[in-house]
């Protein structure tokens, strides 16, 4: 096990865990915590571990860290680059990605399950895309949600601000395995990225890069349409005043 930062990873036989570790703070995204999450998957695409990406606590990932954006809106941009490039880099790997979202995984933290081969969760998790009212655009993973999903599902996840629990979300396609409680969630992706990792890996490989041509969710110019239609509203007034309001009064 790596030293606990923001992000540590654990090691369980052909699985790699990268765990997201500010659990005081629901596991909130910082842009240095994306930098290293960025490092981490890559290090196990290059090694051709199997990747499970989790977070530490109670949840799974509440989004992005709101309070750095409210302090500095620029942060804003950093942390939606940082999240295009997590999901690219979760989308673009030979071996298999299992996103294990207990307990909620909102805004930020849904859209990392647009970058897994599946996505697991729990009956009374919570889920979904609530930054809209803030003047924030979910767009950034636009392109993996609506290939995973479907475009009529992901358009009404992505505009409907309210959240979902883990039936609706297994229901709707936004995951693949709702467990009944929260505790199992990571285990058991665990034992499905084992499982996946003990088929031969050319194979797996060569068919998850032919899905990913056929819908289009590795391409560059998906992503940087997403990421674009997201940046566009960094820094508007109404973004800054919406953002600014979650802490007037």
């Amino acid at each position: 096990m790596s030293e606990r930062g923001e992000v540590y990873t654990h090691e369980d036989g052909p699985v790699r865990l990268v765990i997201m570790n500010r659990p005081d703070r629901k596991n909130a995204m910082t842009p240095p915590m994306l930098e290293a999450m960025l490092a981490e998957i890559e290090r196990c695409g290059r090694e051709g571990k199997a990747l499970v990406v989790a977070g530490h606590g109670d949840v799974f990932c509440a989004g992005f860290d709101m309070k750095m954006v409210h302090d500095d809106w620029r942060v804003l941009g950093a942390l939606l680059r940082g999240l295009s490039a997590v999901i690219r880099a979760m989308r673009r790997m030979d071996s298999p990605v299992v996103v294990a979202a207990h307990g909620a995984a909102v805004a930020g933290g849904c859209a990392l399950l647009g970058g897994g081969d599946m996505a697991l969760t729990d009956q009374a998790a919570k889920l979904g895309y609530p930054v809209v009212k803030l003047g924030v655009s979910p767009a950034v993973n636009g392109a993996s949600l609506a290939n995973n999903m479907g475009f009529g599902r992901a358009r009404e996840r992505m505009l409907d601000p309210g959240l979902i629990d883990g039936r609706e979300a297994l229901r709707t396609g936004l995951v693949q395995v709702c467990c009944d409680i929260r505790e199992d969630v990571i285990p058991t992706s665990v034992r499905w990225a084992k499982k996946m990792a003990g088929l031969e890996p050319t194979a797996w490989a060569a068919t998850k890069r032919h899905l990913n041509e056929i819908e289009g969710s590795a391409a560059d110019e998906q992503f940087e349409k997403s990421l674009a239609a997201s940046m566009g509203l960094v820094g508007t007034k109404d973004q800054i005043e919406r953002v600014a309001g979650l802490w007037a009064g």
